[in-house]
């Protein structure tokens, strides 16, 4: 039996093939998305839109909430998906409620108040959905380690650009980047110095850095950057803000993921604070409460990179050169120009990259005043990229995915006018009688509460980490007086303002209450107040009235909310006394001291600053004030030892201050404190979880303190007037 060869396998038709048949898979995992998506919405359109009568809506309202709370009891990410499902529910029914059913306004003043909160009310959840979209499943990256010989490592530049900061500020950062783990002959560390100052100069001569200027201060930090782009050579640039001190781990943790993925153009860590902010120094919630930016930082940023929608943030991160000089080099058209920059990379089909492991640190905002202007930056600029170069539109290589991650961080900063609505819509009522929601009081209880209550227990899950529940509408309470106006002006010209730098490194002599800062929550505050004066007195005239005592008390529970929320505002505004001249870091580490008498101690750190050490002694053991002792710091197999005066003692703790130290023994402590490795890996340790109503009550006694604290101010800033007017009259009477 005879049988014909196999016909000869064209190896041109081999491929050929499996592509076919990779596109033919891919084509069917595409048609069975679009399915499956297609099914979902209808089903959820349906659950939205059915109607209920007032015990089917109370009944499926408990219901869903029970199953919540049973979901939120489980760990894994699916069953955060489903709490997700059942807030998408509960809003999407009080949405499509609030739209057909209760805006059938009689008279002006309804429609006008009640078009503004239907308005606010729609902004929020689709900031709600959106937020939901960004961050249900953070990526959780991991380092990918460089390879193991160091002749294959890539070269890069470390830029370090700084404008008015003083040189005190600035030396940490400069000694940190000296002590990189990474081969020097492939490091070059350039200080940017837009501030030309000869002091700069000199010292970076003596520590062997560059020293890099420009003639002209033209587009501020982005223009300083691209100057330095055309005078250095390095395939990689890291960019670090001038009070922001790298880990020595920082270069070997972040360039791997470059050489792993080709068309990678940056890489962002945290921004991470060692010093309180004003939120956490004059609310006292400092390594207790997350602060505003660790939500950014801890949860969105993570969420971001499972899109490919990572956004530079101007510090702590490093970027291919080649990509960043193809697109122009940093981004000059806005004044937030690290999240332009990312957004063109990603225009041109570029990869970004974040890792959620701090690998620097620096001072945040020392006043609220600063802080408040460096948020109304951040506003502007955001909302000048939603002006002239909007991610909705345009093609390039954005993806839907992509597209709702920046405009959802857009969208952010135009919180400011919903806010302002929210804190004075029941005054429309206690002072007008408008009825903006026509509807009564137990209708739309069973509708918003369920909305409200599933949005809380969902994000608490998820944030439970990152943000605790309610300080978001404190903070944004504070800001949004100050970043409404600037928003709206960028809206309409995108070209008013110019670039703040945010001060760094200053003190705060003495206690005072912010007046000028705080007046827009102190007119908020007392309207309120008046609110429920209002409020109470209307019950009193309308007792026999059930439905009008029902809505008054549902206004006056809002705006007795309003007011301690408010509360908290006015708390915010009362400046603690900082005259630290160098912050104290907690962290525990071997220490040693050696005192005259040859004696020595091995003990373990309390925290440590530029300025001194704080230690824990054996067995409550005390120390003589003012003695004289060597401290030996360690970081691995290698000691430093530093000369230093004993400040204070008490028995089991001593405090010391170090003597004049040489510029070795400067770079030296950086090396084993502030650049460890280690520095900021367990910051969050021994901090508790979210738990919605725990974090309520925190924010009322906050509210309720900042009320009592506001007349303590008001007595004591009457009284110390007066003084100052009676001096003149008395010294007038003396010489007379």
């Amino acid at each position: 039996m005879s049988s014909k060869p196999l016909p000869a396998l064209d190896s041109a038709a081999a491929p050929s093939r499996l592509e076919r048949f990779v596109d033919a898979s891919l084509w069917d995992t595409r048609v069975m998305r679009l399915i499956v998506t297609a099914l979902a919405l209808v089903a959820l359109y349906f659950v939205v839109t059915v109607p209920f009568a007032f015990s089917e809506q109370l009944l499926f309202a408990v219901l869903c909430f029970a199953a919540a709370l049973f979901f939120r009891r489980l760990e894994g990410r699916y069953a955060t998906l489903v709490m997700v499902m059942l807030s998408v529910v509960a809003s999407g029914r009080y949405i499509y409620w609030r739209l057909t059913a209760t805006t059938q306004w009689e008279h002006a003043l309804d429609a006008i108040w009640g078009t503004f909160v239907v308005a606010a009310e729609l902004y929020s959840c689709v900031v709600l959905l959106l937020g939901y979209f960004q961050t249900s499943w953070p990526l959780k990256r991991a380092p990918v380690p460089l390879p193991a010989s160091r002749d294959e490592w890539p070269t890069v530049d470390v830029f370090i650009p700084t404008y008015n900061e003083p040189l005190s500020v600035v030396k940490p950062t400069i000694y940190a980047a000296m002590a990189l783990d990474y081969p020097a002959a492939k490091l070059s560390i350039h200080v940017l110095d837009d501030g030309r100052r000869p002091e700069f100069k000199a010292f970076c001569e003596e520590v062997g850095v560059h020293w890099t200027i420009r003639t002209h201060n033209r587009h501020a930090k982005a223009g300083n950057i691209n100057e330095a782009l055309k005078h250095t050579s390095g395939e990689y640039f890291a960019i670090f803000d001038c009070d922001h001190i790298p880990t020595r781990s920082f270069l070997q943790v972040c360039l791997g993921w470059f050489l792993r993925d080709k068309r990678l153009a940056m890489l962002q860590t945290p921004h991470h604070f060692f010093s309180a902010d004003p939120f956490e120094r004059n609310l006292g919630t400092f390594r207790k409460v997350p602060n505003e930016g660790e939500l950014f930082y801890g949860l969105v940023q993570d969420g971001n990179d499972l899109w490919n929608a990572t956004f530079f943030c101007g510090s702590c991160a490093l970027l291919r050169r080649s990509m960043v000089e193809e697109i122009g080099g940093i981004a000059v058209e806005t004044v937030t120009e690290d999240a332009h920059t990312a957004l063109k990379l990603h225009r041109r089909g570029y990869t970004t990259a974040y890792l959620a492991i701090p690998q620097a640190a620096g001072l945040a905002t020392e006043s609220l005043s600063g802080h408040i202007g460096q948020r109304i930056r951040w506003a502007r600029g955001m909302t000048q990229i939603f002006r002239v170069d909007n991610p909705l539109l345009g093609g390039g290589g954005l993806k839907i995915s992509q597209r709702l991650c920046y405009l959802n961080a857009m969208m952010h900063f135009f919180y400011g006018i919903p806010r302002l609505i929210f804190l004075t819509a029941p005054l429309s009522f206690l002072f007008f009688g408008a009825h903006i929601i026509d509807a009564a009081a137990s209708t739309i209880a069973i509708y918003a509460l369920p909305h409200m209550a599933h949005a809380n227990v969902t994000n608490s899950r998820m944030q439970r980490a990152f943000r605790h529940s309610f300080w978001a509408e404190v903070y944004e309470s504070v800001l949004a007086s100050y970043i409404t106006l600037p928003t709206l002006l960028a809206l309409i010209n995108p070209k008013l303002g110019k670039f703040n730098v945010t001060a760094k490194g200053g003190q705060i002599e003495k206690n005072y209450f912010d007046w000028a800062i705080s007046r827009p929550y102190l007119l908020l505050l007392l309207l309120n107040v008046l609110g429920i004066v209002a409020g109470v007195a209307h019950i009193g005239f309308n007792w026999h009235v059930k439905g009008e005592v029902q809505t008054t008390l549902l206004n006056l529970a809002w705006t007795g909310y309003n007011v301690l929320i408010l509360g908290a505002c006015v708390a915010a505004a009362r400046e603690r006394k900082q005259i630290r001249a160098v912050h104290r870091v907690a962290m525990r580490i071997p220490v040693t001291l050696k005192f005259s008498t040859g004696r020595t101690l091995a003990c373990e750190t309390i925290d440590y600053s530029e300025g001194g050490v704080a230690v824990a002694l054996p067995q409550q053991m005390s120390v003589p004030s003012e003695e004289r002792v060597i401290v030996s710091l360690f970081r691995g197999a290698e000691e430093y030892a530093f000369p230093a005066t004993v400040g204070y003692s008490e028995p089991g703790r001593v405090g010391l201050r170090f003597d004049a130290l040489t510029r070795e023994q400067e770079f030296e402590l950086v090396s084993a404190t502030f650049a460890r490795a280690d520095a900021w890996t367990s910051w969050s340790e021994g901090r508790a979880h979210d738990t919605p109503l725990r974090a309520l009550s925190h924010v009322l006694r906050v509210g309720s303190s900042g009320i009592a604290g506001l007349f303590e101010h008001l007595g004591s800033d009457l009284k110390a007037r007066f003084s100052r007017k009676r001096e003149p009259q008395q010294q007038e009477k003396g010489t007379a």
